[in-house]
């Protein structure tokens, strides 16, 4: 099958590899040069465990290329996938100009009976405006479709290659036994539904794992003001089949590229059809507050921050990715800048980029905790969970804030550390 995926970032270079492995003839087009030149070479222009190794694969074999042509990208595709980004506006709404940007270029050249899927994050509705603008601009027969990806930074490769479900939202047969082929190799739970469902799909699954985060963290401040463990309430409530123990994560609040924004779309969409007071406006607020929260607990615990030397552990806002979008850092570095610290950081893979007065990063873990009154870990990196803390205690007193629960609170103790954690006296 011949095969086109519209926009080169995160969504579209792992979908595009994928689809090549899968036999099929596939072309990445972007309209930045530069990102083109690096996937030509081979190179992801981000970090993503495996893509690399994959990306290389099919362009050896000739199954992947790329181009900065609509032309020569679109003439031929039976299939074209948008997966452009689609980031909240000022009003929090879901900004559609790259959607419809991409719609209107590719509409002199489609093919007879094409199908143009949108995999691009987008609220109800949209499948039909993009349709439109096509309309407008050529006479030839084409079909529309909704593709959602359900992918997670740092496994996206293995979750597009080991999906949960495969969900498309169109009207056609045709166009399901399309896309259906199109996914064979995957061997997995296939849902047909409408496009406004399988719209509502994506913004739904995510809204309700970004729920389930500011739960536990709620739950958590509770556990701080009576004594109780939250790692303890966790376990005895994980046993209960209907809430499982998985995917409880108390600390800092969620972040990355997709929670964030499809909360914040959810809840604005919601207040354009006139839902403004449901749970997903208020979720988003506390989510917003949460670092600001913690980190003036960790002020009162710790002593203040003026004039400390405190050591923030993780950049990302999760592991296996160099992605900085609403990760907790550029809210925590940024807030003890201005507390009077000296900051000094560490991660594997990312790379703080905003200007921050007393802040220095560093290439190893030692380098970033010397001198250190405060160590804070925020991401679970392995090379920080990892990590021998007791090698770096010095004589002075040092606070050790796990914002991920991830040490074990007696060990830490036996280093002479000052503990402090989430949801835990």
């Amino acid at each position: 099958m011949k095969v086109t995926v519209i926009g080169t970032g995160f969504v579209g270079v792992v979908s595009a590899a994928v689809y090549a492995s899968f036999g099929n003839q596939v072309i990445g087009l972007d309209i930045d040069e530069n990102k083109i030149k690096l996937l030509e070479k081979g190179q992801v222009p981000f970090y993503e465990p495996n893509l690399q190794e994959l990306l290389l694969e099919q362009q050896t074999k000739g199954n992947l290329s790329f181009t900065t042509s609509y032309e020569n990208a679109i003439k031929d595709a039976e299939v074209i996938v948008i997966a452009v980004g689609t980031p909240s506006a000022a009003d929090e709404t879901a900004d559609l100009r790259y959607v419809f940007a991409s719609a209107k270029s590719l509409a002199p050249y489609i093919k007879e009976n094409a199908i143009v899927v949108i995999k691009s994050t987008v609220p109800p509705g949209t499948l039909e405006k993009t349709m439109a603008v096509i309309k407008n601009e050529t006479t030839t027969k084409f079909y529309g479709a909704s593709l959602p990806e359900f992918l997670r930074e740092g496994s996206a490769v293995f979750d597009t290659l080991n999906p949960d479900r495969i969900v498309i939202g169109a009207e056609e047969n045709f166009v399901f036994e399309k896309l259906e082929e199109l996914h064979k190799s995957l061997n997995a739970p296939v849902l047909r539904c409408k496009v406004a469902s399988a719209q509502m799909a994506k913004y739904t699954a995510n809204s309700y794992l970004a729920t389930r985060i500011t739960f536990i963290n709620e739950v958590a401040n509770l556990c701080e003001k009576n004594g109780a463990d939250i790692d303890e309430v966790i376990k005895a409530i994980g046993y209960d089949k209907r809430i499982g123990q998985h995917y409880w994560y108390p600390g800092l609040g969620y972040g990355g590229s997709c929670f964030p924004k499809d909360v914040k779309e959810l809840a604005a969409y919601s207040r354009s059809v006139g839902e403004s007071g449901n749970l997903l406006n208020r979720v988003n607020e506390i989510n917003s507050n949460r670092i600001f929260y913690l980190m003036d607990k960790f002020a009162k615990e710790a002593g203040g921050f003026k004039g400390k030397t405190i050591a923030v552990l993780g950049l990302s806002f999760k592991p296996n990715t160099d992605d900085m979008r609403e990760a907790p850092s550029t809210k925590i570095i940024p807030f003890l800048s201005e507390q009077g610290a000296k900051i000094q950081s560490y991660d594997p893979m990312a790379k703080y980029s905003i200007e921050v007065s007393n802040h220095q990063q560093f290439s190893t873990i030692e380098e970033a905790c010397n001198n250190a009154d405060i160590i804070m870990a925020v991401v679970e990196w392995p090379e920080i969970t990892g990590f021998d803390f007791s090698k770096i205690k010095n004589s002075k007193t040092q606070f050790f804030i796990d914002c991920r629960n991830q040490f074990k609170p007696d060990i830490v103790k036996r280093f002479n550390y000052q503990y402090i954690g989430i949801g835990k006296r």
